[in-house]
């Protein structure tokens, strides 16, 4: 006890001591945004404490948050609310820094409640914040320090470049090389589950898993090889060539280079039903697709696995269709017109077959981010993205006992009322302790939204080279103006905003980047924009 005191004590006041540096912002008074987390601190009932408590909230978002300025102050409040959970997540150990999923301890966690089902999850968000240490312990535990890898998927290679692509770090990346490679390896050979279902490559090439251990139990697809681990597995093979190519490993890089080259043919071969224009499930021991087309299904975009000029996009229509994966409150798990689409508050309290989940909803938002950057298509547009972003930032709300609208995030949501279910049948049963306790799910970190915002609607978008693409999809006759403040990106401290009339920041009219309070590029009207930071 005496020893993780002092480890907190420590970490604290390196993080003071980092605190109370200079902050740089160029346009933004935060001030303006305190008011956001004295009330979510008001609001709150402080059940279980990490390392940062509220009462330190501000002062670590003012030090280490990129500032957001737009109309929609919903989705505003939205953007702070998940940063002020986040923090919550971050717990000091005697291993370093983790980011947690629950507050609460559950029984499926792993050593210090560390659950690697979203990690990579909690590294795309993270890596916007302006220290790094956090992020650098994390990535030590999962590989050295007695995370368990491979409880559950995870593309901690890919989660990792993200990372770098915004805090370039090549000694860190470079050093864990020879850890990526052998969890790839661990995933390659495989293991049994329950003694009968196989989790890792087959003979043809292509990975399996059981829904649960994909994080998603109950689905309809249920078990097999899914489009997600296999994108997972595309996604890291591709990471870890990038890091050999940082290390010099030509070997090591053309290795995995081939793999992912086999794993993309692969899932284009197998996994794409050209009847329903979807990626699907392939069961075990079947070579025909599951007849349920899941939201899953976009988990390959989100990598850049499927290839230009194919007509894979086609499946971009289903997440437009109220008869597919759009609803009031969030993108269903499974397409609606499915016979074994289900809402229910009975038996289990997480199931995948119909319900809308945050996790699920970030990878697809940010799969869509893609398609919009990536691809030349014409099923979705920028109004499709801000559309569905606005409703998962809505979803973002819990009527309180005493009939007041709050800023909420939990497990599943009701796609059709809003309500969160899993909270609902939990509070039903008593907060059973073998259920993880009171209010398990409130503050849940399973899911992305600041970097949907910061990546996705703002659009900055990292890249490889010492340069920032900036590409909002803002519709064009959308906002009239928005700010991004104190980015830091690069060693550098990047601002983005829109002007239309130049009248609200007074910084000139269009799109400006700028870096440490120098205009790098402009444009009259919302465009891409590809900066030299040289």
């Amino acid at each position: 006890m005496m020893m993780k005191k002092v480890i907190a004590v420590l970490g604290l006041l390196t993080w003071l001591s980092f605190s109370a540096q200079s902050q740089s912002f160029f346009v933004l008074n935060p001030e303006r945004y305190k008011p956001y987390i004295d009330q979510f601190n008001a609001d709150d009932n402080e059940l279980y404490k990490q390392y940062i408590p509220n009462d330190s909230a501000w002062q670590f978002i003012q030090s280490n948050v990129p500032l957001l300025d737009c109309p929609d102050k919903n989705l505003e409040l939205t953007y702070y609310f998940r940063w002020w959970t986040y923090r919550k997540q971050i717990k000091a150990t005697p291993d370093g820094f983790i980011v947690t999923e629950f507050l609460p301890s559950v029984y499926w966690a792993g050593k210090h409640n560390s659950i690697s089902c979203a990690a990579a999850h909690h590294f795309y968000e993270g890596r916007w914040l302006k220290d790094t240490k956090y992020l650098n312990d994390y990535a030590n535990f999962w590989l050295r320090k007695g995370g368990d890898l491979r409880s559950y998927s995870f593309w901690i290679s890919d989660a990792l470049w993200s990372f770098h692509q915004v805090k370039p770090n090549s000694a860190l990346l470079t050093d864990l090389l020879p850890d990526l490679i052998k969890n790839y390896q661990g995933w390659e050979t495989g293991r049994m589950y329950q003694d009968k279902y196989f989790i890792g490559k087959n003979p043809d090439g292509l990975f399996s898993t059981i829904d649960d251990r994909d994080g998603m139990e109950m689905s309809i697809g249920q078990h097999g090889k899914r489009p997600t681990i296999n994108s997972y597995m595309y996604g890291d093979a591709k990471a870890i060539a990038r890091v050999a190519r940082l290390k010099g490993d030509k070997q090591s890089e053309k290795l995995f280079l081939s793999k992912a080259d086999t794993l993309q043919k692969l899932v284009l071969m197998k996994l794409w039903d050209n009847q329903s224009n979807f990626f699907k499930t392939m069961p075990y021991n079947q070579s025909k697709l599951v007849d349920v087309r899941e939201i899953l299904g976009y988990t390959p975009w989100y990598f850049k696995l499927p290839t230009q000029g194919k007509g894979y996009e086609k499946a971009w229509r289903l997440l437009l269709s109220d008869q597919g994966f759009k609803a009031p409150y969030g993108l269903t798990t499974a397409e609606q017109s499915h016979p074994k689409f289900e809402l229910t508050y009975e038996g289990h309290e997480c199931k995948w077959n119909g319900p809308s989940w945050p996790f699920s909803t970030a990878v697809t938002l940010t799969a869509m981010a893609n398609v919009l950057n990536e691809y030349e298509q014409t099923i979705i547009e920028p109004r499709d993205y801000f559309d569905q972003l606005v409703i998962y930032s809505n979803a973002h709300r819990r009527v309180s006992e005493n009939g007041r609208l709050l800023p909420w995030i939990d497990e599943v949501v009701n796609p059709y009322t809003g309500d969160w279910i899993s909270r609902t049948m939990l509070e039903s049963m008593g907060w059973r302790a073998d259920k993880g306790g009171v209010e398990r799910g409130k503050d849940y970190n399973h899911s992305t939204f600041c970097d949907l915002v910061i990546s996705g609607l703002i659009g900055i978008r990292p890249q490889d080279t010492n340069s920032i693409v900036v590409n909002p999809l803002v519709p064009a006759d959308g906002w009239d103006w928005f700010c991004l403040d104190n980015i830091t990106y690069h060693g550098k401290t990047l601002t983005v905003l829109f002007d239309r009339f130049g009248t609200k920041y007074n910084k000139g009219r269009g799109l400006l980047c700028f870096s440490n309070g120098k205009l790098l590029a402009k444009a009259e009207s919302i465009q891409k924009l590809t900066v030299s930071l040289e």
